[in-house]
């Protein structure tokens, strides 16, 4: 996959990155908490959208995301924004109740019907668990539930460059496993498919580095591996090689920069791998997996690598200089609140 290099696409990698970072950080300010109780909706409740603020900085970013044009939908395209305008119109429907929102949701989700044929597994795992929460959120009319449905169902067994998007979260521990996985875990939920859902956990928890979970991966470069005989998706607590802390790295995608190496090269496609993590961990925990501890917090800590990084080599960051600098303020800000509090800081929107 070529790296991201339009403004749009720069833009996106550095919303998704702090969203992965602050998330995930933020785990560490608290200590580990029981495994949750399974709640309402995919990502977030209707009851829950309806008891948040209609104003602030980011309501009106949201309003402002939710009022653009949403385009024709396209599956198939990796970098298409559609999905995400989808879900914000979702987002600001249940809050407002405001029908024509609800209207462009509903056209939009039978718009992106079978028009990932044709392309990767990397896309559809992408672009499709927004239009399922996006689904979820406004409830479609029943004859439209019965095709989304039929759909979501196709879309976990079809082959798109011999792949489907079952195989490619079993098969790719990197992001085009990551986000696999998480629009897999958003369409089990949907479809209330209980079985395709512990699947889903078994094999995301085998990539945090439960190998007795699940090790069916295929790697490539093992050299940011701790044991090149037993390798994860996240490098496990406490793993150091040659002198240096490797502990939260994921090999997968520091190899996009280069092979082993301090400093390392520079490569956004370690927050591109943990992007589709957090969703797919958001979802998972949402149904009562305890997602977010599992492998002594492994998202906190590939987190926490990363940022590690940018502050020791601020030159060389494995992330964009507007990616980095945006983050660091950000968090700075979500750790005062989190210190004062001592309890899990979520946003608002």
């Amino acid at each position: 996959m070529p790296m991201m290099d339009s403004p749009q696409q720069r833009r996106g990698l550095a919303l998704a990155g702090r969203v992965c970072s602050l998330g995930v950080l933020c785990l560490g300010l608290i200590a580990p908490r029981p495994a949750p109780a399974a709640t309402a909706g995919i990502w977030i409740s209707r009851q829950e959208i309806q008891a948040l603020p209609m104003s602030g900085t980011a309501w009106d970013a949201l309003k402002a995301q939710a009022d653009l044009p949403a385009g024709i939908p396209d599956v198939s395209n990796q970098d298409q924004m559609n999905n995400v305008y989808v879900l914000a119109k979702a987002l600001v429907y249940v809050r407002t109740r405001i029908e024509s929102y609800r209207t462009e949701v509903r056209l939009n989700c039978m718009g992106a019907i079978d028009t990932e044929l044709g392309g990767r597994t990397l896309a559809l795992g992408r672009e499709l668990a927004a239009y399922v929460i996006a689904a979820d959120l406004v409830v479609l009319e029943p004859d439209e539930d019965v095709a989304f449905r039929a759909w979501l169902r196709r879309t976990l067994t079809e082959i798109l460059d011999n792949r489907t998007l079952q195989s490619t979260q079993e098969d790719r521990p990197n992001n085009w496993g990551t986000n696999a996985g998480a629009s897999r875990a958003a369409v089990a939920v949907y479809l209330a498919d209980a079985a395709e859902l512990a699947r889903t956990a078994k094999v995301f928890k085998g990539w945090l580095g439960d190998r007795a979970s699940y090790a069916g991966f295929s790697y490539g470069d093992l050299s940011w591996q701790y044991d090149e005989s037993k390798p994860v998706g996240i490098d496990p607590l406490g793993a150091v090689k040659s002198g240096e802390s490797i502990d939260g790295a994921l090999p997968e995608e520091m190899r996009r920069g280069c092979s082993f190496q301090f400093p390392p090269c520079p490569t956004n496609y370690p927050w591109g791998g943990l992007n589709g993590a957090v969703v797919c961990a958001a979802i998972l925990s949402r149904q009562g997996y305890d997602a977010w501890n599992w492998e002594k917090q492994a998202l906190r800590r590939a987190a926490q690598f990363l940022y590690d990084l940018d502050r020791r080599y601020p030159d060389r960051s494995t992330v964009t200089e507007s990616t980095a600098s945006r983050s660091r303020a950000a968090r700075r800000r979500w750790a005062r609140t989190a210190r004062r509090k001592r309890t899990p800081i979520i946003p608002s929107w």
